[in-house]
């Protein structure tokens, strides 16, 4: 047996970093409303300090995906519980952002949809399921898989990473315990050591936050490699709805010094889509003109630009 699978079915988990007691809340049950944030915020503040020490994996994370990509694959984020909803819902919330094609990254959650509102925590401890996800979703040796466990054993995810591993896809493998507590045999690994949780084992704080933090910088830096931000704006908004044609609109606007009502118009020639809308006002040429420039460039409005 390997030692990732010896510590997979270790019974006793006592001694991974996330379980331990946090030496700082000792006494929460005895705490104030005020002295109960006051401690959170304390204690959040090391999540966003033990993100920023994974900086350079983070970025081989980042740019490894947008490759991947680029050359026709896709990102699977697989999880269980807290680890794996958030990587559900950052999966969700690219589409609308970016634009994105809903089976450009995808949220995989031991328990399915389901999984999401209402707890299904003993499915993580399937380890062929994880496997079985994998194989249901085709994935192949262009696709990355980012596995989420908070405390690192979640047998589901090591079951959907060690199938994409013989698949040939790249594999991340995201969690919040140091390398001794729990060897590695992925390809990426990003480890925020935010300690011991306020509530001891609940890693839906620290941990959830240090993921979220993680998930959001990935997406969005994948996405900025892909070209779908121009400056600091979301110029492959999805306009869907009118708080996101007004967004929309503003971007025009602020970027090409035309009014609301000249960008509004612009818009709606462009089919409401922003880049589309840029680069037809850039460089005075008509949508079809301007559809094939971008076709041209996969999409990146500062190459069509050139």
């Amino acid at each position: 047996m390997s030692a990732i699978d010896s510590a997979i079915k270790n019974s006793d988990r006592g001694y991974l970093l996330t379980e331990q007691a946090n030496p700082y809340s000792q006494n929460l049950d005895r705490l104030s409303a005020l002295e109960i944030v006051e401690l959170f915020n304390q204690e959040d503040a090391k999540a966003v300090a033990a993100v920023g020490q994974e900086k350079e994996a983070i970025a081989v994370a980042i740019t490894t995906i947008a490759e991947a990509i680029n050359h026709g694959g896709r990102l699977f984020y697989v999880g269980a519980g807290t680890s794996g909803r958030l990587g559900v819902l950052d999966a969700a919330e690219c589409p609308p952002t970016f634009c994105s094609d809903p089976e450009l990254i995808q949220g995989i959650l031991a328990g399915g949809l389901s999984a999401m509102v209402r707890s299904s925590e003993a499915l993580e401890d399937r380890e062929d399921d994880g496997a079985d996800a994998i194989a249901e979703r085709n994935i192949c040796d262009r696709d990355v898989v980012f596995g989420i466990t908070a405390g690192g054993t979640t047998p589901y995810v090591h079951g959907a990473l060690k199938a994409a591993k013989q698949r040939g896809a790249k594999t991340i493998f995201f969690c919040c315990v140091p390398p001794d507590q729990f060897p590695i045999q992925y390809d990426i690994e990003i480890r925020p050591l935010v300690g011991a949780e306020i509530l001891a084992g609940s890693t839906r704080l620290k941990a959830g936050t240090a993921t979220k933090l993680v998930l959001n910088t990935v997406s969005t830096g994948v996405m900025v490699q892909l070209g779908k931000v121009y400056g600091n704006r979301m110029i492959d908004v999805s306009v869907t709805n009118s708080k996101l044609e007004d967004r929309a609109i503003r971007i025009i606007s602020d970027l090409t010094s035309l009014s609301r009502e000249e960008s509004a118009k612009l818009l709606e020639r462009s089919g409401k889509r922003v880049k589309l809308a840029l680069l037809m006002h850039w460089q005075s040429v008509d949508v079809d003109t301007a559809e094939q420039l971008l076709q041209n460039t996969h999409g990146n409005l500062n190459k069509a630009m050139m």
